[in-house]
Order: structure tokens, then C-alpha cells, then sequence
């Protein structure tokens, strides 16, 4: 091999890192986002909208420009195969890749062979699975961003979802031993 292939391939895995980092950095500072927000007996399609909606923001707070409902890369599947899928939020940055965005509540093979066809197109992908259980890991170089959430029915019987709610500690009391004060008639 001669220097000038050395100097490539450094080159190369530098780029491959470089976009590596970068991809992690993006996954990360969309959890913290999303660990953020929260929201109280929503409908799955509210949660699914108001998810959507807190990553458009975010994107916009970083200063990108954001988009519902992109082109994806992905053909539909046939007879719609000279048609084309959208991704629920695209992002544009400068002298970046862009960012995909996919929001669901289940495991669907679609969606991850969407993701995976964008990011073989230079773009990180990121899958935002919401839901009570655990997400699996999906297969690099997708990013998986969760987001929990507890689900009751309410008082019609509707399923419907909420962030978890921290169980907070009992507020400390004074410190004075009531074992030994007198209470007083209220009513007297």
C-alpha cells in the first residue's frame, strides 16, 4: 500500500468517527429533550403528536430547520413501489448530516428498514419508541431514543398515557414531639 492509500484511509475512519461522535451527540441531546417533556392521560395519537412536536422543537432550539412529514429514501411497497415513504420529522443543519426522525409506539420492521435505508444514505437515523415496557436495541447505525410512559384507563374506559411520576419523599416535620402536646377543642 502507498502513502498516499495510508493517508486515505486515515482520512477515511477520521470521517467515519467524526459522524460516529456526532450521531451519538445528536441521540443524546434529543433524550435529554424528550426526558423533559410531560404530559398526563394523552391518547396514543396525542402522545405520538406531542412527541413529534417536542422533537420539532428541539431541532428548532438547536437552530436547524425542521420538517413534518419528509421524503424518506424508502419506496412503498409494491403496487406503490414508484411512490415514496415519509419520516415523521426531517432536519436540515448546516455543514451536518441530516437527521431522521421516526415516532411509534410499536416494533415495526418497516420503520426500521426505513431508518436503516436512510442512514445509508448519510443521515442519523433516530427511532423515538415510546411505550410502557422495554424497547430492543435496534441495529446500528440506527439510534434508538426511548421514552417510558405508564398507561391506565380512564374513567370511560379509554386507554391513555402519562410520564412517570417521580414518587417524592414525605416532607420533613418540624421536629416537635406532639406525644406530649395538648390538643384543643377546635369547636368550643
Amino acid at each position: 500500500m502507498t502513502e498516499d492509500g495510508d493517508a486515505e484511509d486515515d482520512a477515511e475512519d477520521e470521517a467515519q468517527d467524526e459522524a460516529q461522535d456526532d450521531a451519538e451527540w445528536v441521540a443524546g441531546s434529543l433524550t435529554r429533550w424528550i426526558n423533559s417533556v410531560s404530559f398526563v392521560d394523552r391518547s396514543a395519537d396525542e402522545v405520538t403528536e406531542l412527541l413529534i412536536e417536542a422533537v420539532v422543537w428541539w431541532a428548532q432550539e438547536e437552530g436547524w430547520r425542521a420538517y413534518r412529514k419528509a421524503r424518506s429514501v424508502f419506496p412503498l411497497p409494491p403496487p406503490f413501489e414508484h411512490r415514496y415513504s415519509f419520516v415523521d420529522v426531517g432536519i436540515a443543519r448546516r455543514d451536518c448530516a441530516p437527521i431522521v426522525v421516526e415516532v411509534d409506539r410499536s416494533d415495526r420492521k418497516r420503520t426500521l428498514e426505513k431508518l436503516v435505508a436512510e442512514a445509508e444514505r448519510g443521515r442519523v437515523a433516530l427511532w423515538l419508541r415510546w411505550g410502557t415496557g422495554t424497547f430492543a436495541t435496534p441495529p446500528a447505525p440506527v439510534r434508538l431514543i426511548p421514552c417510558r410512559v405508564e398507561a391506565h384507563k380512564d374513567a370511560e374506559g379509554h386507554k391513555v398515557f402519562s410520564t412517570p411520576t417521580l414518587a417524592k419523599p414525605a416532607p420533613r416535620h418540624s421536629g416537635v414531639d406532639l406525644s406530649q402536646a395538648e390538643q384543643t377543642d377546635l369547636f368550643e
